[in-house]
């Protein structure tokens, strides 16, 4: 298979996906037999990087926070839940049929792409409008297509031996419902205070009618999740808003897109001071869960956070935000940040008849949370962006050198015997093998030459190479060799450890032991 020699500003999300495969990242699933659109499986490396994603997010924003805990919900739940969130009867993407080859097309992203025009928050009306005027045709054989029409996109199954609308229940559209069924007993157990969030990380499942885009829009996800609850009259009472105030964003507002404006990147504190960000609490989760990806190694200027406009609104939702990554294909979503009021508290109250409020030490009554902010992410878009950042293509090295983050990469560590024919040699190797991956991530490997296994590990964004060679034999040193700048220092073996903690940690491989030139 044939390099690709793009660097990532160029690289299409095809080349992308070629990448993936060729690495062991990402599969089409059950390609032996054609395949499934929508599906994807994670190789030996891209089931690291997963973990590490979702390993990362989980400690930032549950085990390092006083004020959040986690859940793990159920994919199938009963059904009634999913009439009370609104899902089973306004759940849907607007579909248009083509009518010469019967093939189905998301409406607005039709539009979208063929016209160069965004169309978030356009309606059927809309659509149906645009794809007449400008006499849009089926992509695939350039027939008329028909009108478009909603399409619910929760998958079916049915619970126990019989088929019947009695047995009929739903894969989950999203994780988020799981929490607020399950709020009162959270609550109740962690003896949880206002204010406080419930996270969760889990499968999720949407009939999409046009998958596409690689792992970008997928019917079988994970989603990261946070519910974060506030008292209904201390809505705008952050008390961590301190923390962010000066932090910067690209930002592009409801109204800057009805004017037409390009995004503008301006600090917390003038969103704040502008009303552009309705509330403090809104505004450090968006401050926050951009900061999590820059400390993971992205590219601050990559990202942007547009508002909804108003017709883009969900049923739910007082205010939206999403965060934006820039994809080859466009600035597309990446997370969204929803201010979804006391709208699935009610519900599920509503229509299970049980009480879902709390009691308020401070006034002494029982109050109904209001869901200030819900930050929503799903986990392989994450893949994806931290991919993109990652990739470099060096034309020194003639290779891709994968920049991941050390608490990103999918193995930290490659040891290699200088050559693979002398056993002493293998032997040693494999001791100091042994020694390292009790604490880290690593791979053994003897094929072929030492700079082939280098460019192989640079691919792969190992972080760091251990070389044993015939000093080491004498003098029980080995060689390190940095990944991003292929810097080398020599090292005594009972020094590595340290020596390969501190590295990982972010200091200078220059700094920890002496040059090899």
């Amino acid at each position: 298979m044939e390099k690709i020699k793009q660097d990532a500003k160029k690289l299409t999300i095809d080349e992308m996906a070629v990448f993936c495969k060729r690495k062991g990242f990402v599969y089409p699933n059950s390609e032996i037999y054609g395949g499934i659109a929508g599906f994807y499986d994670f190789g030996h490396l891209g089931v690291e990087l997963k973990n590490n994603i979702k390993k990362e997010w989980w400690k930032t924003f549950v085990h390092q926070r006083d004020d959040v805990v986690g859940i793990d919900g159920s994919i199938i739940s009963n059904p009634l839940v999913w009439k009370a969130s609104g899902h089973a009867a306004g759940f849907s993407d607007v579909l248009v049929d083509c009518r010469k080859c019967n093939s189905r097309f998301r409406a607005d992203t039709l539009v979208e792409d063929t016209l160069k025009i965004p169309t978030a928050g356009m309606t059927i009306g809309g659509l149906n409008a645009e794809i007449k005027e400008h006499k849009i045709k089926c992509p695939k054989c350039s027939g008329s297509l028909g009108d478009a029409k909603k399409f619910n996109l929760m998958f079916t199954t049915h619970i126990g031996p019989i088929q019947s609308d009695a047995s009929a229940a739903y894969l989950r559209p999203e994780t988020a419902q799981l929490i607020f069924a399950n709020f009162r007993l959270v609550q109740e157990n962690a003896r949880l205070k206002l204010p406080f969030g419930i996270a969760q990380i889990g499968k999720s499942f949407r009939n999409e009618i046009s998958p596409r885009d690689f792992l970008f829009r997928m019917r079988e996800f994970e989603q990261m999740e946070i519910e974060y609850f506030v008292h209904p009259e201390k809505q705008d009472e952050c008390a961590y808003i301190e923390d962010v105030i000066d932090y910067e964003l690209n930002v592009l507002s409801a109204e800057m897109q009805k004017k037409g404006q390009k995004m503008q990147k301006m600090p917390i504190k003038e969103c704040l001071s502008k009303k552009i960000i309705k509330t403090r609490w809104h505004a450090y989760w968006l401050a926050i869960m951009h900061k999590w990806f820059v400390d993971l190694g992205a590219s601050s200027g990559h990202f942007r956070i547009r508002q909804h406009v108003k017709d883009e609104l969900s049923h739910y939702a007082l205010d939206t935000w999403d965060l934006e990554y820039e994809f080859p294909f466009g600035w597309k979503e990446l997370q969204g940040l929803s201010n979804r009021t006391d709208f699935d508290l009610k519900q599920h109250m509503e229509h299970s008849k049980t009480d879902l409020s709390i009691f308020d030490e401070e006034t002494k009554k029982k109050i109904l949370p209001h869901v200030i902010c819900e930050p929503s992410q799903g986990v392989e878009r994450a893949f994806l962006v931290f991919m993109f950042d990652a990739y470099n293509y060096d034309k020194s090295r003639d290779n891709v050198v994968l920049k991941l983050h050390p608490r990103l990469a999918p193995i930290k560590i490659g040891i290699f015997p200088l050559v693979s024919n002398k056993a002493e040699l293998v032997k040693k190797a494999k001791s100091v093998y042994d020694e390292l991956k009790a604490g880290w991530t690593c791979t053994f490997d003897t094929s072929g030459s030492i700079g082939r296994r280098y460019a192989r590990a640079d691919e792969s964004g190992i972080c760091a190479s251990v070389t044993v060679d015939f000093e080491s034999l004498e003098d029980e040193s080995v060689t390190i060799r940095s990944r991003d700048t292929t810097e080398q220092i020599r090292v005594k073996i009972k020094d590595l450890k340290d020596v390969l903690r501190r590295f990982m940690e972010g200091e200078k491989l220059s700094k920890l032991g002496k040059s090899v030139e």
